[in-house]
């Protein structure tokens, strides 16, 4: 007799059917297991939330009065006929895997990851596994990341030249993971540090939790134009080159994100300047995560599917894709992140 598998894929989302929950459903179910956050993967209209201690404040941020239940990493929690239990992700701050065991068998849905450590968000940890469920927003080998400490070095120096020219840098940043993670590294001798009223929302949620983020100045809405030379100004990418963005006076405006890696997208946005930083794995991070693993089995979901799958399976896997509605908007700004799959503008990038 062939038994179910641990999780199902279905129009609401990956199911365990042993246990009754769904993990990150983007439409409304009784129990929802969430990794992270962002909103296209911690969607309204859920009976119970489950998640770790430090995205729960980012949920009730953004979803309201919901009912949250948190699980710390690593403790395992009985659901029914299942066994489950969150893993660092490294994504963003309090982001987690899931892993699920039923009878013996163990699946893992690793939400959004990265694996290299950026210091604030809780280090990328392997969990061995039967099935993996793995994103690959940047599963093509053109998608390679730089050191974190190189792009900060060149998001400081580009801040200071700015400075030192009397001008104001706007950077746009995603509210959540990103934002905090160049927050943290950057230097605050050059100037003061403002951020755009979203992203000082997140940043407020997770100093309550317990997040030590350096001090910031928030930008208040209609407060009118008032020149910032030397002020280094963290965005929203939907701020640049809008009114919002002009009232600071002189500035240099750039873009922090792994798609920067395409200098057409950067051409197509208008922007001179482009900073390449990631919260998810790069091509060499997604092989060494999956390896790690010890998987047989990996579906893969978000981004380059096809042609990962494909590569998944040259390398002896069973490799499958995972159909799903987490695209997110071209912009990020809907979810918060980089879309989880090449913007339209980056169709040239294969």
């Amino acid at each position: 007799m062939t038994r179910a598998p641990v999780l199902s894929f279905t129009d609401r989302g990956l199911y365990c059917a042993a246990g009754d929950f769904h993990i990150d459903p983007w439409r409304p179910v009784d129990r929802a297991l969430i990794t992270h956050g962002h909103s296209d993967h911690a969607r309204p209209g859920h009976g119970a939330y489950l998640c770790t201690p430090l995205t729960a404040p980012v949920l009730r941020l953004r979803l309201g009065p919901v009912t949250v239940e948190t699980l710390a990493y690593g403790g395992a929690r009985r659901i029914g006929g299942a066994t489950v239990s969150f893993h660092p992700a490294g994504h963003v701050p309090g982001s987690a895997q899931v892993r699920v065991e039923v009878g013996g068998e163990v699946w893992v849905v690793s939400g959004d990851y990265k694996t290299e450590a950026d210091g604030l968000s809780e280090p990328f940890e392997p969990v061995p596994c039967h099935s993996f469920v793995s994103e690959c927003t940047f599963g093509l080998p053109v998608f390679r990341w730089a050191p974190q400490a190189e792009v900060m070095e060149a998001i400081n120096a580009w801040w200071r030249a700015n400075a030192a020219a009397g001008r104001a840098s706007i950077l746009g940043a995603y509210a959540l993971g990103k934002a905090q993670r160049i927050l943290a590294r950057l230097d605050p001798a050059i100037g003061p540090i403002l951020t755009h009223g979203a992203v000082e929302n997140v940043n407020e949620a997770l100093r309550e939790a317990g997040l030590a983020l350096p001090a910031t100045e928030r930008v208040l809405p209609g407060a009118g134009t008032a020149a910032r030379p030397g002020a280094f100004v963290l965005a929203t990418p939907s701020a640049l080159g809008t009114p919002w963005a002009r009232r600071f006076g002189p500035a240099a405006e750039a873009f922090a994100s792994g798609w920067m890696r395409l200098r057409g997208v950067r051409r197509r946005r208008g922007l001179a300047t482009g900073f390449t930083l990631s919260d998810h794995a790069d091509w060499d991070g997604l092989n060494a995560a999956i390896a790690a693993t010890g998987a047989s089995r990996v579906f893969v979901t978000h981004g380059y599917t096809a042609p990962f799958r494909r590569w998944l399976e040259e390398q002896g896997y069973e490799a499958g894709i995972v159909e799903t509605e987490f695209r997110g908007e071209e912009t990020g700004e809907a979810t918060g992140e980089e879309p989880e799959g090449p913007p339209a503008e980056a169709g040239d990038a294969g």
